[in-house]
């Protein structure tokens, strides 16, 4: 089995075409093709259904792709650990991070990494914080930016606490509360909110508010992105609870303060195992201290 055959069933899996992933791994299809072909004889098993429309991996191929990306990890992070050895950073660095990153301007300090580090390969990637934890602890992301309900602690991971920050309401320019210099939770609880599908952290910093103040409120929109809830807002359908520093990134609405509202904590998580150094590097990039707290 050789590591090439790895990266092209990774590669497959993870773009749903064999032309795709060709063009990915930089080859041939034909020779991707055939190198898989070659991979699946030699496990005695088919890792992809093939038709015409789709390619979709097989049982077999969904108990062998974990496997294939942690392989693959491993000898990324090998040929790195040699060259910090000689001074050099190179490798690859995955970052998850939440729709509604504040706390760190993250574009700049992709910014300073990628000038004081070019060798090192970033990818970014955007979910919630509860599936961002689990890819930190499967080792698909490096790090991860999550936010977070004060007291809310993730498992399975080390990690920095990066800031704390009250929430606003986000309103239309023209909606009464725009013209108040402050509101509660009460005068919130009448109107219809767009907010983030339930369950997810995002949605439970406001959840546990309401619910912790007696109160019940009717969210109309579950969106997945702060841009669409945003264009909603602007649209009169209803008003948003989001953090303050991140809410005036949002163009064409108002931001009113709350008083007694939520709060979210952000934090800076990757796995147990350690840091390879293009993590490692990052981390010192945004001057967060490597060895802190973790589950």
């Amino acid at each position: 089995m050789e590591l090439q055959q790895l990266r092209y069933v990774v590669a497959v899996a993870e773009t749903g075409s064999f032309t795709r992933a060709a063009r990915r791994c930089l080859v041939v299809q034909s020779a991707l093709s055939h190198q898989i072909a070659r991979l699946e004889r030699s496990l005695g098993a088919r890792l992809f259904d093939r038709t015409s429309r789709s390619v979709r991996l097989t049982p077999a191929g969904e108990a062998f792709l974990p496997s294939a990306r942690q392989c693959l990890a491993a000898a990324e992070r090998a040929e790195a650990e040699v060259a910090a050895a000689v001074g050099e950073v190179r490798g690859r660095l995955v970052v998850g991070v939440i729709p509604t990153v504040a706390a760190v301007d993250l574009p700049a300090a992709l910014k300073v990494y990628r000038l004081r580090y070019p060798a090192v390969r970033v990818a970014l990637g955007m979910a919630p914080s509860h599936e961002l934890v689990e890819q930190v602890r499967s080792g698909v992301c490096d790090l991860a930016f999550l936010g977070l309900p004060p007291g809310s602690t993730p498992s399975g991971v080390r990690g920095h606490e990066l800031g704390r920050d009250d929430h606003v309401a986000v309103v239309a320019p023209s909606h009464p509360l725009a013209r108040q210099a402050e509101t509660d939770l009460s005068a919130l609880a009448a109107e219809l909110f767009v907010d983030f599908p339930a369950g997810s952290p995002g949605r439970l910093q406001s959840d546990q508010a309401f619910a912790a103040a007696g109160l019940h409120r009717e969210v109309a929109f579950e969106v997945t992105t702060a841009e669409l809830m945003a264009g909603l807002i602007r649209e009169e359908l209803g008003v948003a609870v989001l953090p303050s520093l991140y809410a005036p990134r949002l163009s064409g609405v108002v931001t009113v303060p709350i008083a007694g509202g939520p709060s979210r904590v952000e934090h800076l998580v990757w796995g147990t195992a350690g840091l390879t150094p293009a993590a490692a590097a990052f981390l010192d990039v945004l001057g967060v201290p490597e060895i802190v707290g973790g589950a």
